[in-house]
């Protein structure tokens, strides 16, 4: 069992894990530069996740289960075109930290060929997760009149991250905000106020 201790150390070792995957890549970084930014041995860090595929899976997990749960936060009471608004809101503020750090799906989503597979599973658990959420906001703004989209609620929810995805790439290049809300709303969903005129 873990002490106190040596939960600390894996927790940093995760989350700086987290860090270096959003900067540079699963390929991007060594176990050396871990050690060196915890201050441990790299044999220690084995000790915590064997291999690499297992950091890449417990760090794929472990953003996956606090961005959700950040999503799921958002008040289910809102409007659903509030709550949509809410998410992109979100993702403006959290999934992009700065400038040098990307989504942690998106950035492994570009390497998904050099990753095992339970690490490209991880992945695609959290692209859905973040797939359906969207998919029940469309669909009960759709009721609502108040979010009008072409095609399913899934098929548009598919588009919908895809584009914030794109967004936070293209942001990081141009060192510039996501304008997520911008972006889907002239794309892919037409917001406008119950009864009223179409709104960005």
């Amino acid at each position: 069992m873990d002490t106190p201790a040596s939960t600390s150390t894996r927790q940093q070792l995760l989350d700086y894990a987290q860090t270096l995957i959003r900067t540079r890549g699963s390929n991007g970084f060594s176990y050396r530069d871990l050690a060196e930014h915890v201050g441990v041995k790299t044999s220690s860090i084995h000790y915590y996740f064997p291999c690499k595929d297992d950091l890449l899976y417990e760090a794929v997990e472990a953003y996956s289960a606090r961005a959700l749960q950040a999503v799921r936060d958002i008040d289910t009471a809102l409007p659903a075109r509030e709550q949509l608004h809410a998410y992109l809101s979100l993702m403006e503020s959290h999934a992009c930290a700065s400038n040098q750090e990307m989504c942690l799906g998106g950035m492994l989503a570009a390497e998904v060929g050099s990753l095992p597979e339970r690490v490209r599973g991880a992945l695609q658990g959290f692209f859905r997760a973040h797939e359906a959420w969207i998919a029940r906001v469309l669909e009960a703004g759709a009721t609502q009149g108040t979010l009008k989209f072409n095609g399913t609620p899934e098929s548009a929810a598919r588009a919908v991250f895809a584009t914030i995805q794109g967004c936070l790439l293209v942001s990081r290049l141009f060192e510039a905000p996501p304008r997520l809300c911008e972006a889907i709303s002239a794309i892919y969903v037409q917001s406008q106020p119950a009864g009223g005129t179409p709104a960005g």
